[in-house]
């Protein structure tokens, strides 16, 4: 079940997320 909503949780919200996690390492 944890698989399952990270892969559909991230084509939505997940992208959003990701994008986040992603700025912070940057930065």
């Amino acid at each position: 079940m944890a698989v399952k909503v990270g892969i559909n949780g991230f084509g939505r919200i997940g992208r959003l997320v990701a994008r986040a996690i992603l700025e912070r390492k940057n930065t």
